[in-house]
Protein backbone atom coordinates (compact mmCIF):
# COMPACT_ATOMS: atom_id res chain seq x y z
CA UNK A 1 0.00 0.00 0.00
CA UNK A 2 2.79 2.43 1.00
CA UNK A 3 4.80 1.56 -2.12
CA UNK A 4 1.77 2.07 -4.35
CA UNK A 5 1.01 5.44 -2.72
CA UNK A 6 4.63 6.54 -3.09
CA UNK A 7 4.52 5.56 -6.76
CA UNK A 8 1.41 7.65 -7.36
CA UNK A 9 2.93 10.66 -5.57
CA UNK A 10 6.08 10.34 -7.69
CA UNK A 11 4.00 10.16 -10.88
CA UNK A 12 1.99 13.29 -9.96
CA UNK A 13 5.19 15.13 -9.01
CA UNK A 14 6.79 14.20 -12.33
CA UNK A 15 3.75 15.47 -14.25
CA UNK A 16 3.80 18.77 -12.38
CA UNK A 17 7.53 19.12 -13.02
CA UNK A 18 7.07 18.51 -16.76
CA UNK A 19 4.28 21.07 -16.87
CA UNK A 20 6.22 23.77 -15.05
CA UNK A 21 9.72 23.12 -16.40
CA UNK A 22 10.53 25.94 -18.83
CA UNK A 23 11.23 24.90 -22.42
CA UNK A 24 14.58 25.32 -24.08
CA UNK A 25 14.82 28.91 -25.29
CA UNK A 26 17.89 28.78 -27.50
CA UNK A 27 19.18 31.90 -29.20
CA UNK A 28 17.38 34.13 -31.69
CA UNK A 29 18.59 34.14 -35.27
CA UNK A 30 18.58 36.92 -37.81
CA UNK A 31 15.62 35.26 -39.49
CA UNK A 32 13.75 35.32 -36.17
CA UNK A 33 14.29 39.07 -35.90
CA UNK A 34 12.90 39.62 -39.38
CA UNK A 35 10.00 37.23 -38.81
CA UNK A 36 9.19 38.92 -35.51
CA UNK A 37 9.14 42.34 -37.15
CA UNK A 38 6.84 41.13 -39.93
CA UNK A 39 4.51 39.42 -37.46
CA UNK A 40 4.46 42.48 -35.21
CA UNK A 41 3.48 44.73 -38.12
CA UNK A 42 0.75 42.30 -39.12
CA UNK A 43 -0.65 42.51 -35.61
CA UNK A 44 -1.43 46.19 -36.03
CA UNK A 45 -4.10 46.06 -38.73
CA UNK A 46 -5.20 42.47 -38.16
CA UNK A 47 -5.66 42.72 -34.40
CA UNK A 48 -7.45 46.07 -34.65
CA UNK A 49 -9.71 44.81 -37.43
CA UNK A 50 -10.71 41.65 -35.53
CA UNK A 51 -11.54 43.65 -32.41
CA UNK A 52 -13.48 46.24 -34.39
CA UNK A 53 -15.54 43.61 -36.25
CA UNK A 54 -16.47 42.01 -32.92
CA UNK A 55 -17.55 45.32 -31.38
CA UNK A 56 -14.59 45.74 -29.00
CA UNK A 57 -12.25 48.70 -28.70
CA UNK A 58 -9.78 48.21 -31.62
CA UNK A 59 -6.90 49.20 -29.32
CA UNK A 60 -7.63 46.08 -27.20
CA UNK A 61 -7.05 44.02 -30.32
CA UNK A 62 -3.82 45.88 -30.98
CA UNK A 63 -2.57 45.25 -27.46
CA UNK A 64 -3.35 41.54 -27.84
CA UNK A 65 -0.24 41.47 -30.00
CA UNK A 66 2.10 42.76 -27.26
CA UNK A 67 2.07 40.83 -23.96
CA UNK A 68 0.36 37.55 -25.06
CA UNK A 69 2.87 36.68 -27.82
CA UNK A 70 5.81 37.39 -25.51
CA UNK A 71 4.55 35.20 -22.65
CA UNK A 72 3.05 32.53 -24.89
CA UNK A 73 6.15 32.14 -27.06
CA UNK A 74 8.47 31.90 -24.06
CA UNK A 75 6.43 29.09 -22.49
CA UNK A 76 4.89 27.12 -25.39
CA UNK A 77 6.35 23.71 -26.34
CA UNK A 78 5.19 24.42 -29.91
CA UNK A 79 8.12 26.63 -30.82
CA UNK A 80 6.65 28.72 -33.64
CA UNK A 81 3.15 29.18 -32.22
CA UNK A 82 2.21 32.85 -31.91
CA UNK A 83 -0.42 33.52 -29.24
CA UNK A 84 -2.63 36.47 -30.09
CA UNK A 85 -6.17 37.51 -31.01
CA UNK A 86 -7.95 35.64 -33.82
CA UNK A 87 -11.22 36.38 -35.57
CA UNK A 88 -12.91 33.32 -34.07
CA UNK A 89 -11.84 34.26 -30.53
CA UNK A 90 -12.99 37.86 -31.04
CA UNK A 91 -16.40 36.82 -32.35
CA UNK A 92 -16.89 34.23 -29.62
CA UNK A 93 -15.91 36.83 -27.02
CA UNK A 94 -18.44 39.22 -28.50
CA UNK A 95 -21.19 36.63 -28.08
CA UNK A 96 -20.17 35.98 -24.46
CA UNK A 97 -20.09 39.66 -23.45
CA UNK A 98 -23.35 40.35 -25.29
CA UNK A 99 -25.14 37.43 -23.59
CA UNK A 100 -23.91 38.72 -20.22
CA UNK A 101 -25.32 42.19 -20.97
CA UNK A 102 -21.97 43.89 -20.38
CA UNK A 103 -20.22 46.76 -22.17
CA UNK A 104 -17.59 45.41 -24.62
CA UNK A 105 -15.72 48.73 -24.46
CA UNK A 106 -15.31 48.65 -20.67
CA UNK A 107 -11.70 47.89 -19.78
CA UNK A 108 -12.67 46.00 -16.64
CA UNK A 109 -15.01 43.72 -18.58
CA UNK A 110 -12.35 42.88 -21.18
CA UNK A 111 -9.79 42.26 -18.43
CA UNK A 112 -12.21 40.01 -16.53
CA UNK A 113 -12.98 37.93 -19.63
CA UNK A 114 -9.31 37.58 -20.64
CA UNK A 115 -8.16 36.63 -17.14
CA UNK A 116 -10.94 34.05 -16.81
CA UNK A 117 -10.03 32.54 -20.18
CA UNK A 118 -6.42 32.32 -19.01
CA UNK A 119 -7.44 30.63 -15.76
CA UNK A 120 -9.51 28.04 -17.63
CA UNK A 121 -6.60 27.30 -19.98
CA UNK A 122 -4.16 26.93 -17.09
CA UNK A 123 -6.55 24.60 -15.27
CA UNK A 124 -7.00 22.44 -18.37
CA UNK A 125 -3.24 22.25 -18.79
CA UNK A 126 -2.69 21.36 -15.12
CA UNK A 127 -5.34 18.62 -15.33
CA UNK A 128 -3.65 17.38 -18.53
CA UNK A 129 -6.89 17.53 -20.45
CA UNK A 130 -4.92 17.82 -23.66
CA UNK A 131 -5.21 14.03 -23.80
CA UNK A 132 -8.76 14.61 -25.02
CA UNK A 133 -7.34 16.00 -28.25
CA UNK A 134 -5.47 12.73 -28.83
CA UNK A 135 -8.86 11.15 -29.46
CA UNK A 136 -9.57 13.61 -32.25
CA UNK A 137 -8.96 11.70 -35.46
CA UNK A 138 -6.61 12.90 -38.18
CA UNK A 139 -9.58 13.12 -40.57
CA UNK A 140 -11.47 15.44 -38.23
CA UNK A 141 -8.39 17.56 -37.49
CA UNK A 142 -7.64 17.87 -41.22
CA UNK A 143 -11.16 19.09 -41.91
CA UNK A 144 -11.02 21.48 -38.97
CA UNK A 145 -7.59 22.94 -39.87
CA UNK A 146 -8.55 23.37 -43.52
CA UNK A 147 -11.79 25.07 -42.51
CA UNK A 148 -9.90 27.45 -40.22
CA UNK A 149 -7.52 28.29 -43.08
CA UNK A 150 -10.52 29.07 -45.29
CA UNK A 151 -11.91 31.30 -42.53
CA UNK A 152 -8.62 33.19 -42.56
CA UNK A 153 -8.98 33.76 -46.31
CA UNK A 154 -12.63 34.81 -46.24
CA UNK A 155 -11.93 37.15 -43.33
CA UNK A 156 -9.87 39.48 -45.54
CA UNK A 157 -11.82 39.34 -48.80
CA UNK A 158 -13.31 42.73 -48.06
CA UNK A 159 -9.91 44.27 -47.35
CA UNK A 160 -8.40 42.77 -50.51
CA UNK A 161 -11.12 43.87 -52.91
CA UNK A 162 -13.26 46.52 -51.22
CA UNK A 163 -16.22 44.14 -51.50
CA UNK A 164 -17.33 42.24 -48.44
CA UNK A 165 -19.42 39.35 -49.79
CA UNK A 166 -22.71 38.46 -48.10
CA UNK A 167 -23.52 34.98 -46.88
CA UNK A 168 -24.25 33.12 -43.69
CA UNK A 169 -21.25 30.79 -44.08
CA UNK A 170 -17.70 30.98 -45.36
CA UNK A 171 -18.21 28.85 -48.45
CA UNK A 172 -21.13 30.98 -49.56
CA UNK A 173 -19.15 34.14 -48.88
CA UNK A 174 -16.28 32.85 -51.02
CA UNK A 175 -18.68 31.91 -53.84
CA UNK A 176 -20.41 35.29 -53.72
CA UNK A 177 -17.03 37.02 -53.76
CA UNK A 178 -15.83 35.08 -56.79
CA UNK A 179 -19.08 35.50 -58.72
CA UNK A 180 -19.46 39.12 -57.63
CA UNK A 181 -16.27 40.30 -59.28
CA UNK A 182 -18.17 43.27 -60.70
CA UNK A 183 -18.52 44.59 -57.15
CA UNK A 184 -14.80 44.64 -56.53
CA UNK A 185 -13.37 48.13 -56.19
CA UNK A 186 -10.48 48.89 -58.50
CA UNK A 187 -8.06 50.61 -56.10
CA UNK A 188 -8.00 48.04 -53.24
CA UNK A 189 -8.03 45.16 -55.73
CA UNK A 190 -5.00 46.54 -57.57
CA UNK A 191 -3.17 47.20 -54.29
CA UNK A 192 -3.83 43.66 -53.06
CA UNK A 193 -2.82 42.18 -56.43
CA UNK A 194 0.36 44.28 -56.45
CA UNK A 195 1.16 43.06 -52.93
CA UNK A 196 0.83 39.44 -53.99
CA UNK A 197 2.91 40.10 -57.12
CA UNK A 198 5.72 41.77 -55.15
CA UNK A 199 5.69 38.91 -52.65
CA UNK A 200 5.93 36.37 -55.47
CA UNK A 201 8.80 38.27 -57.13
CA UNK A 202 10.67 38.62 -53.84
CA UNK A 203 10.46 34.87 -53.29
CA UNK A 204 12.30 34.27 -56.56
CA UNK A 205 15.37 35.96 -55.05
CA UNK A 206 17.02 33.56 -52.61
CA UNK A 207 18.19 36.25 -50.20
CA UNK A 208 14.78 37.91 -50.14
CA UNK A 209 12.71 34.73 -49.83
CA UNK A 210 12.66 34.71 -45.99
CA UNK A 211 11.60 38.37 -45.88
CA UNK A 212 9.25 38.36 -48.89
CA UNK A 213 6.26 39.25 -46.74
CA UNK A 214 8.03 42.23 -45.19
CA UNK A 215 9.36 43.40 -48.57
CA UNK A 216 5.86 43.31 -50.07
CA UNK A 217 4.34 45.13 -47.10
CA UNK A 218 6.91 47.93 -47.07
CA UNK A 219 7.25 48.50 -50.84
CA UNK A 220 3.53 48.52 -51.62
CA UNK A 221 2.71 50.64 -48.55
CA UNK A 222 5.27 53.23 -49.65
CA UNK A 223 3.95 53.13 -53.23
CA UNK A 224 0.38 53.70 -52.04
CA UNK A 225 1.51 56.69 -49.97
CA UNK A 226 3.53 58.22 -52.82
CA UNK A 227 0.76 57.73 -55.38
CA UNK A 228 -1.93 58.91 -53.00
CA UNK A 229 -4.10 55.88 -53.78
CA UNK A 230 -7.48 56.13 -52.09
CA UNK A 231 -7.76 52.93 -50.03
CA UNK A 232 -8.62 52.16 -46.42
CA UNK A 233 -5.77 52.58 -43.98
CA UNK A 234 -5.22 51.33 -40.46
CA UNK A 235 -6.06 54.79 -39.11
CA UNK A 236 -9.54 54.47 -40.65
CA UNK A 237 -10.22 51.69 -38.14
CA UNK A 238 -8.85 53.50 -35.09
CA UNK A 239 -6.01 55.74 -34.01
CA UNK A 240 -2.96 54.10 -32.46
CA UNK A 241 -2.09 55.63 -29.08
CA UNK A 242 1.58 56.47 -28.68
CA UNK A 243 1.74 54.59 -25.39
CA UNK A 244 2.35 51.11 -24.07
CA UNK A 245 -0.61 49.24 -22.58
CA UNK A 246 -1.20 50.22 -18.98
CA UNK A 247 -2.35 48.10 -16.07
CA UNK A 248 -6.04 47.19 -16.30
CA UNK A 249 -7.67 45.43 -13.34
CA UNK A 250 -10.59 43.04 -13.94
CA UNK A 251 -14.11 43.96 -12.97
CA UNK A 252 -14.63 41.30 -10.31
CA UNK A 253 -18.39 41.82 -10.29
CA UNK A 254 -18.53 40.83 -13.98
CA UNK A 255 -16.75 37.51 -13.49
CA UNK A 256 -19.76 35.43 -12.37
CA UNK A 257 -21.57 36.50 -15.55
CA UNK A 258 -18.60 35.63 -17.75
CA UNK A 259 -17.45 32.34 -16.24
CA UNK A 260 -19.45 30.01 -18.50
CA UNK A 261 -18.65 32.06 -21.57
CA UNK A 262 -14.96 32.10 -20.71
CA UNK A 263 -14.97 28.31 -21.01
CA UNK A 264 -16.42 28.60 -24.53
CA UNK A 265 -13.79 31.16 -25.56
CA UNK A 266 -11.03 28.97 -24.10
CA UNK A 267 -12.26 25.90 -25.98
CA UNK A 268 -12.40 27.83 -29.26
CA UNK A 269 -8.89 29.18 -28.71
CA UNK A 270 -7.44 25.81 -27.72
CA UNK A 271 -9.11 24.04 -30.63
CA UNK A 272 -7.60 26.56 -33.04
CA UNK A 273 -4.20 26.18 -31.40
CA UNK A 274 -4.44 22.40 -31.72
CA UNK A 275 -4.17 22.87 -35.47
CA UNK A 276 -0.91 24.84 -35.16
CA UNK A 277 1.49 22.10 -34.05
CA UNK A 278 0.54 19.63 -36.84
CA UNK A 279 0.85 22.42 -39.42
CA UNK A 280 4.06 23.94 -38.01
CA UNK A 281 6.38 21.22 -36.60
CA UNK A 282 9.19 22.45 -34.35
CA UNK A 283 12.23 23.30 -36.50
CA UNK A 284 14.58 22.05 -33.76
CA UNK A 285 13.02 18.60 -33.85
CA UNK A 286 11.63 18.81 -30.31
CA UNK A 287 8.18 17.49 -29.56
CA UNK A 288 5.15 19.63 -28.98
CA UNK A 289 2.97 19.04 -25.94
CA UNK A 290 -0.69 19.95 -25.97
CA UNK A 291 -0.91 20.37 -22.20
CA UNK A 292 2.14 22.62 -22.22
CA UNK A 293 0.54 24.68 -25.00
CA UNK A 294 -2.64 24.93 -22.90
CA UNK A 295 -0.64 26.26 -19.95
CA UNK A 296 1.37 28.66 -22.14
CA UNK A 297 -1.77 30.18 -23.62
CA UNK A 298 -3.25 30.45 -20.13
CA UNK A 299 -0.19 32.33 -18.94
CA UNK A 300 -0.41 34.61 -21.99
CA UNK A 301 -4.02 35.48 -21.21
CA UNK A 302 -3.43 36.05 -17.51
CA UNK A 303 -0.68 38.51 -18.35
CA UNK A 304 -2.46 40.03 -21.34
CA UNK A 305 -5.70 40.51 -19.39
CA UNK A 306 -3.89 42.76 -16.94
CA UNK A 307 -2.57 44.91 -19.79
CA UNK A 308 -5.69 45.72 -21.82
CA UNK A 309 -5.54 42.74 -24.21
CA UNK A 310 -8.48 40.77 -25.57
CA UNK A 311 -8.43 36.96 -25.13
CA UNK A 312 -5.76 35.26 -27.19
CA UNK A 313 -4.87 31.81 -28.47
CA UNK A 314 -2.53 30.06 -30.84
CA UNK A 315 -3.09 31.83 -34.17
CA UNK A 316 -2.65 29.74 -37.31
CA UNK A 317 -2.54 32.83 -39.53
CA UNK A 318 -0.02 34.76 -37.42
CA UNK A 319 2.07 31.62 -36.97
CA UNK A 320 1.93 31.16 -40.73
CA UNK A 321 3.16 34.73 -41.22
CA UNK A 322 6.08 34.12 -38.84
CA UNK A 323 7.01 30.81 -40.47
CA UNK A 324 6.68 32.32 -43.94
CA UNK A 325 9.06 35.09 -42.92
CA UNK A 326 11.67 32.54 -41.86
CA UNK A 327 11.09 32.06 -38.11
CA UNK A 328 13.27 29.30 -36.65
CA UNK A 329 12.88 29.63 -32.88
CA UNK A 330 10.37 30.80 -30.28
CA UNK A 331 12.13 34.18 -30.21
CA UNK A 332 10.26 35.20 -33.36
CA UNK A 333 7.04 35.40 -31.32
CA UNK A 334 8.78 37.23 -28.49
CA UNK A 335 10.30 39.74 -30.89
CA UNK A 336 6.91 40.30 -32.55
CA UNK A 337 5.46 41.51 -29.24
CA UNK A 338 8.48 43.64 -28.38
CA UNK A 339 8.65 45.14 -31.86
CA UNK A 340 4.94 45.92 -31.87
CA UNK A 341 5.34 47.71 -28.52
CA UNK A 342 8.19 49.80 -29.96
CA UNK A 343 6.21 50.64 -33.10
CA UNK A 344 3.22 51.71 -31.02
CA UNK A 345 5.45 53.79 -28.78
CA UNK A 346 7.58 55.60 -31.36
CA UNK A 347 5.98 55.11 -34.78
CA UNK A 348 2.27 54.69 -34.20
CA UNK A 349 1.36 57.44 -36.64
CA UNK A 350 3.48 55.84 -39.34
CA UNK A 351 1.95 52.42 -38.72
CA UNK A 352 -1.50 53.98 -39.11
CA UNK A 353 -0.67 54.48 -42.80
CA UNK A 354 -0.39 50.74 -43.61
CA UNK A 355 -3.07 50.07 -46.26
CA UNK A 356 -5.63 47.43 -45.38
CA UNK A 357 -5.53 45.94 -48.94
CA UNK A 358 -1.83 45.21 -48.38
CA UNK A 359 -2.67 43.21 -45.28
CA UNK A 360 -5.56 41.59 -47.15
CA UNK A 361 -3.29 40.51 -49.99
CA UNK A 362 -0.65 39.06 -47.68
CA UNK A 363 -3.24 37.21 -45.57
CA UNK A 364 -4.62 35.72 -48.80
CA UNK A 365 -1.11 34.44 -49.46
CA UNK A 366 -0.74 33.02 -45.94
CA UNK A 367 -4.19 31.42 -45.97
CA UNK A 368 -3.63 30.00 -49.44
CA UNK A 369 -0.31 28.47 -48.38
CA UNK A 370 -1.97 26.90 -45.34
CA UNK A 371 -4.69 25.36 -47.51
CA UNK A 372 -2.15 24.20 -50.08
CA UNK A 373 -0.05 22.69 -47.32
CA UNK A 374 -3.00 20.51 -46.30
CA UNK A 375 -3.29 18.83 -49.70
CA UNK A 376 -1.20 15.80 -48.67
CA UNK A 377 -3.29 15.29 -45.51
CA UNK A 378 -6.51 15.62 -47.49
CA UNK A 379 -5.29 13.11 -50.09
CA UNK A 380 -4.29 10.68 -47.34
CA UNK A 381 -7.74 10.85 -45.74
CA UNK A 382 -9.43 10.40 -49.11
CA UNK A 383 -7.44 7.22 -49.68
CA UNK A 384 -8.03 5.85 -46.19
CA UNK A 385 -11.75 5.11 -46.14
CA UNK A 386 -15.12 6.50 -47.04
CA UNK A 387 -15.95 6.95 -43.36
CA UNK A 388 -12.83 9.05 -42.73
CA UNK A 389 -13.56 11.10 -45.84
CA UNK A 390 -17.10 11.76 -44.63
CA UNK A 391 -15.83 12.82 -41.19
CA UNK A 392 -13.34 15.23 -42.77
CA UNK A 393 -16.00 16.71 -45.06
CA UNK A 394 -18.55 17.14 -42.26
CA UNK A 395 -15.98 18.80 -39.98
CA UNK A 396 -14.87 21.12 -42.77
CA UNK A 397 -18.48 22.07 -43.52
CA UNK A 398 -19.23 22.66 -39.82
CA UNK A 399 -16.13 24.82 -39.39
CA UNK A 400 -17.07 27.00 -42.36
CA UNK A 401 -20.82 27.22 -41.73
CA UNK A 402 -21.41 27.11 -37.97
CA UNK A 403 -20.09 28.99 -34.93
CA UNK A 404 -16.71 27.56 -34.08
CA UNK A 405 -17.75 26.27 -30.66
CA UNK A 406 -20.45 24.17 -32.34
CA UNK A 407 -17.98 22.90 -34.94
CA UNK A 408 -15.69 21.77 -32.12
CA UNK A 409 -18.48 19.71 -30.54
CA UNK A 410 -19.37 18.16 -33.89
CA UNK A 411 -15.73 17.27 -34.53
CA UNK A 412 -15.42 15.67 -31.10
CA UNK A 413 -18.57 13.59 -31.63
CA UNK A 414 -17.38 12.50 -35.08
CA UNK A 415 -14.00 11.47 -33.66
CA UNK A 416 -15.73 9.41 -30.99
CA UNK A 417 -17.92 7.71 -33.58
CA UNK A 418 -14.92 6.96 -35.79
CA UNK A 419 -13.09 5.46 -32.83
CA UNK A 420 -16.04 3.28 -31.88
CA UNK A 421 -16.62 2.05 -35.42
CA UNK A 422 -12.95 1.27 -36.03
CA UNK A 423 -12.62 -0.45 -32.65
CA UNK A 424 -15.71 -2.54 -33.35
CA UNK A 425 -14.39 -3.54 -36.78
CA UNK A 426 -11.01 -4.59 -35.40
CA UNK A 427 -12.37 -6.69 -32.54
CA UNK A 428 -12.60 -10.46 -32.80
CA UNK A 429 -11.30 -13.83 -31.66
CA UNK A 430 -8.02 -15.45 -32.69
CA UNK A 431 -7.66 -19.25 -32.51
CA UNK A 432 -4.62 -20.73 -30.72
CA UNK A 433 -3.24 -24.27 -30.85
CA UNK A 434 -0.10 -25.93 -29.61
CA UNK A 435 2.53 -26.52 -32.29
CA UNK A 436 4.70 -29.64 -32.59
CA UNK A 437 7.04 -28.25 -29.93
CA UNK A 438 4.20 -27.66 -27.50
CA UNK A 439 4.23 -23.88 -27.78
CA UNK A 440 1.07 -21.85 -28.31
CA UNK A 441 0.70 -20.36 -31.79
CA UNK A 442 -2.05 -18.79 -33.86
CA UNK A 443 -3.59 -21.09 -36.43
CA UNK A 444 -4.30 -18.38 -39.00
CA UNK A 445 -7.79 -19.81 -39.34
CA UNK A 446 -11.04 -18.26 -38.07
CA UNK A 447 -12.64 -19.74 -34.97
CA UNK A 448 -14.40 -23.06 -35.64
CA UNK A 449 -18.01 -22.79 -36.65
CA UNK A 450 -19.03 -25.50 -34.16
CA UNK A 451 -17.33 -26.32 -30.87
CA UNK A 452 -15.87 -29.85 -31.21
CA UNK A 453 -17.09 -32.20 -28.44
CA UNK A 454 -14.61 -33.66 -25.98
CA UNK A 455 -11.85 -31.21 -26.94
CA UNK A 456 -10.26 -28.01 -25.66
CA UNK A 457 -10.63 -24.98 -27.96
CA UNK A 458 -8.66 -21.81 -27.25
CA UNK A 459 -9.66 -18.37 -28.52
CA UNK A 460 -7.95 -15.07 -27.71
CA UNK A 461 -10.19 -12.03 -27.35
CA UNK A 462 -8.93 -8.90 -29.12
CA UNK A 463 -11.11 -5.84 -28.67
CA UNK A 464 -12.14 -2.97 -26.43
CA UNK A 465 -15.41 -4.35 -25.05
CA UNK A 466 -17.51 -1.63 -26.68
CA UNK A 467 -21.15 -2.62 -26.84
CA UNK A 468 -21.16 -1.95 -30.59
CA UNK A 469 -18.68 -4.78 -31.23
CA UNK A 470 -20.61 -7.46 -29.35
CA UNK A 471 -23.08 -8.53 -32.09
CA UNK A 472 -20.10 -9.17 -34.37
CA UNK A 473 -18.25 -11.05 -31.62
CA UNK A 474 -21.24 -13.25 -30.90
CA UNK A 475 -21.37 -14.40 -34.52
CA UNK A 476 -17.68 -15.45 -34.26
CA UNK A 477 -18.18 -17.67 -31.22
CA UNK A 478 -18.51 -21.36 -32.15
CA UNK A 479 -22.00 -22.84 -31.97
CA UNK A 480 -22.50 -25.24 -29.06
CA UNK A 481 -24.73 -27.80 -30.78
CA UNK A 482 -23.64 -31.24 -29.57
CA UNK A 483 -20.64 -29.83 -27.69
CA UNK A 484 -20.73 -32.44 -24.92
CA UNK A 485 -17.52 -32.54 -22.95
CA UNK A 486 -16.14 -29.53 -24.87
CA UNK A 487 -14.20 -26.75 -23.15
CA UNK A 488 -13.82 -23.30 -24.66
CA UNK A 489 -11.00 -21.23 -23.14
CA UNK A 490 -11.31 -17.50 -23.79
CA UNK A 491 -8.09 -15.61 -23.13
CA UNK A 492 -9.32 -12.25 -21.81
CA UNK A 493 -6.04 -10.53 -20.95
CA UNK A 494 -6.82 -7.50 -23.17
CA UNK A 495 -10.33 -7.04 -21.80
CA UNK A 496 -10.69 -3.72 -19.92
CA UNK A 497 -10.99 -3.66 -16.16
CA UNK A 498 -14.63 -2.66 -16.43
CA UNK A 499 -16.06 -4.00 -19.71
CA UNK A 500 -19.49 -3.06 -20.95
CA UNK A 501 -22.41 -4.73 -19.21
CA UNK A 502 -23.34 -6.19 -22.60
CA UNK A 503 -20.04 -8.14 -22.57
CA UNK A 504 -20.96 -9.62 -19.19
CA UNK A 505 -24.37 -10.60 -20.54
CA UNK A 506 -22.73 -12.25 -23.56
CA UNK A 507 -20.41 -14.30 -21.32
CA UNK A 508 -23.31 -15.34 -19.09
CA UNK A 509 -25.52 -16.27 -22.05
CA UNK A 510 -22.85 -18.31 -23.85
CA UNK A 511 -21.81 -20.09 -20.64
CA UNK A 512 -25.45 -21.12 -20.02
CA UNK A 513 -25.84 -22.44 -23.58
CA UNK A 514 -22.56 -24.38 -23.41
CA UNK A 515 -23.37 -25.78 -19.96
CA UNK A 516 -26.76 -26.98 -21.24
CA UNK A 517 -24.93 -29.02 -23.89
CA UNK A 518 -22.56 -30.55 -21.33
CA UNK A 519 -19.64 -28.25 -22.05
CA UNK A 520 -17.74 -25.64 -20.08
CA UNK A 521 -16.50 -22.05 -20.54
CA UNK A 522 -13.18 -20.99 -18.98
CA UNK A 523 -11.83 -17.42 -18.86
CA UNK A 524 -8.03 -17.15 -18.71
CA UNK A 525 -5.68 -14.21 -18.11
CA UNK A 526 -8.35 -12.17 -16.33
CA UNK A 527 -7.14 -8.89 -14.83
CA UNK A 528 -7.82 -8.38 -11.08
CA UNK A 529 -10.49 -5.69 -11.47
CA UNK A 530 -12.30 -7.73 -14.14
CA UNK A 531 -12.09 -10.83 -11.90
CA UNK A 532 -13.63 -8.91 -9.01
CA UNK A 533 -16.43 -7.74 -11.29
CA UNK A 534 -17.12 -11.31 -12.47
CA UNK A 535 -17.33 -12.41 -8.85
CA UNK A 536 -19.56 -9.51 -7.85
CA UNK A 537 -22.02 -10.19 -10.68
CA UNK A 538 -22.22 -13.94 -9.92
CA UNK A 539 -20.59 -15.04 -13.19
CA UNK A 540 -17.64 -16.67 -11.41
CA UNK A 541 -19.98 -18.85 -9.38
CA UNK A 542 -21.95 -19.68 -12.53
CA UNK A 543 -18.80 -20.80 -14.42
CA UNK A 544 -17.68 -23.03 -11.57
CA UNK A 545 -14.46 -23.80 -9.74
CA UNK A 546 -11.20 -22.78 -11.42
CA UNK A 547 -13.08 -21.41 -14.44
CA UNK A 548 -11.69 -17.89 -13.96
CA UNK A 549 -7.89 -18.00 -14.19
CA UNK A 550 -6.29 -14.70 -13.14
CA UNK A 551 -3.59 -12.95 -15.15
CA UNK A 552 0.07 -13.46 -14.28
CA UNK A 553 3.29 -11.67 -15.28
CA UNK A 554 3.93 -14.48 -17.74
CA UNK A 555 1.53 -14.07 -20.66
CA UNK A 556 1.04 -17.78 -21.34
CA UNK A 557 1.14 -19.15 -17.78
CA UNK A 558 -2.62 -18.61 -17.19
CA UNK A 559 -3.39 -20.28 -20.53
CA UNK A 560 -1.20 -23.30 -19.67
CA UNK A 561 -2.95 -23.63 -16.32
CA UNK A 562 -6.40 -23.27 -17.85
CA UNK A 563 -5.60 -25.85 -20.54
CA UNK A 564 -4.34 -28.37 -17.97
CA UNK A 565 -7.43 -27.95 -15.80
CA UNK A 566 -9.65 -28.24 -18.89
CA UNK A 567 -8.01 -31.56 -19.84
CA UNK A 568 -8.50 -32.84 -16.29
CA UNK A 569 -12.16 -31.80 -16.40
CA UNK A 570 -12.69 -33.59 -19.71
CA UNK A 571 -10.97 -36.71 -18.34
CA UNK A 572 -13.42 -36.89 -15.44
CA UNK A 573 -16.48 -36.73 -17.70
Amino acid sequence: MVTDLAGRVHKLTSRARRLTTPPRWGRPTGADVTAGMVTGLFSIPEGMAYASIAGFNPVAGLYAGVVPPILGSLAAPTVLMVTTLTSAIALTGQSVVSDAGLDPHAGGTVAALTVLVGAVMLLMGALRLGVVLSFVSNAVMTGFSTGIALQIVTGVLGDASGYKPPGHNKLLQLWNWLTGIGNWKLAPTLVAAATIAVWALARTVRRLEPVALLVAMVLVSVAVALLGTDVELVRDIARIPAALPGLSLPDWSAMPHLLGGALSVALVALAQAAGVSPSMPNPDGSRSDVNGDFAAQGLANLGGGLFQALPSGGSLSRTGVAAGAGARTRWAGVISGVFLALVVLVAGKLAERIPMPVIGGLILVVGGELIWGKRADVALVLRTSGLSTAAMAVTFAATTQLPLQQAIVIGAVLSLLLYCVQAARQSGFVALERDHEGAWATTGDPPPAVLPPGRVTVLVYEGTSLFAELPRLETQLPRVDGARGAVLILVMRTAPDVPSSAMLKLIRRYANSLHAQGGRLVLAGVQPAFAALLARTGITAQLGDSAVVPAEPSLLAPLDRAAEEARQWIATR
